[in-house]
């Protein structure tokens, strides 16, 4: 049976799929209606589901396992889905969500010895106990969480997978600038994400947290950083502790992107193209897999809504 991502334009299916998002918006005509993103283990796919009633609205919660049938059409370039029909999954039928979730290419047990082994490399003592603490704080969201709710690397295990590759890029720098401060970049890669933690609820159907909207993940960091120097009895305004802030809260690069500070050391620098280079690299990757050579994919909307051709295969 196909997945969600793998259905042709006007193809009509019928499928169990986990309601991602459910929100609820009120058309031109004063009635309500759901805009919904809908998941299986290929990605997501929106679709709206017109004139809701307040018990449809109710019904179909963020989390929920639905019966969706519908047709697949394009919608100004990006894939949705006209829906026909939806009804709740029943006890005996495969209403698991866990059953829907996209996941890491990678298991688990590898990122963690991964990023453990990487610790290693960190031979500044104060930044090697931050991360080490932090990292066993939160040990358990860190390798379950997504990097994001709809862009890039949105998935479960998506925030630990985004970390991984990141150390793969920067490791392949260092060796190229034997300048660059490994044991900075390497604590900047693995703590600049960690306050999604924090900003996001979950895995499953993710929505961003009241303190995450309101704060943000960058400063959500730098305040586990506070946090950890008072657990680890360390003065957090010695300037080893200062640059590590600086990584964390530069690493966006630009003040119209959320960073309150541009980079200013090499190493905030690197931090931020890399981070940059793999959240493109997945949006890019993800989309590409889902054409034929010779086709441009959907329009892809962290990537200023372009879209991306692939190439005929040259033999």
């Amino acid at each position: 049976m196909k997945k969600l991502r793998e259905l042709t334009v006007d193809e009509v299916f019928e499928m169990f799929v986990l309601v991602k998002n459910a929100d609820v918006r009120t058309a031109k005509n004063g009635k309500k209606f759901i805009a919904f993103t809908f998941q299986d283990t290929s990605g997501t796919i929106d679709g709206k589901y017109w004139d809701a009633s307040e018990k449809e609205i109710q019904r179909f919660q963020a989390g929920v396992v639905v019966f969706l049938g519908g047709k697949r059409e394009n919608y100004q370039g990006n894939p949705q889905v006209k829906i026909t029909n939806l009804r709740v999954a029943h006890e005996n039928e495969p209403d698991q969500p866990s059953l829907y979730m996209e996941r890491a290419p990678v298991k688990t047990d590898a990122m963690v010895d991964e990023i453990n082994q990487t610790l290693f490399e960190i031979t500044n003592a104060h930044w090697q106990r931050i991360v080490r603490h932090l990292l066993t704080t939160h040990q358990k969201a860190f390798f379950e969480y997504p990097a994001a709710k709809r862009n890039h690397h949105a998935f479960a295990g998506g925030l630990a997978f985004h970390t991984v590759t990141m150390l793969h890029i920067g490791k392949a720098i260092v060796k190229e600038y034997p300048e660059v401060n490994h044991s900075l970049l390497y604590a900047g890669i693995i703590l600049h994400d960690l306050g999604k933690v924090i900003e996001l609820s979950g895995p499953m159907s993710t929505e961003y947290t009241l303190v995450g909207n309101l704060v943000g993940h960058l400063v959500l960091v730098d305040e586990e950083i506070t946090k950890a120097c008072i657990a680890l009895k360390i003065n957090d305004t010695d300037e080893d502790i200062v640059v590590l802030k600086h990584m964390v809260l530069a690493h966006h690069g630009e003040l119209e992107y959320g960073s309150p500070v541009r980079p200013r050391i090499m190493e905030a620098e690197i931090l931020h193209q890399i981070d940059n280079m793999d959240a493109s690299m997945q949006m890019m990757l993800s989309s590409l897999r889902l054409v034929q050579p010779g086709e441009f994919t959907e329009r892809i909307f962290g990537m200023d809504n372009r879209s991306f051709y692939l190439p005929k295969e040259n033999k």
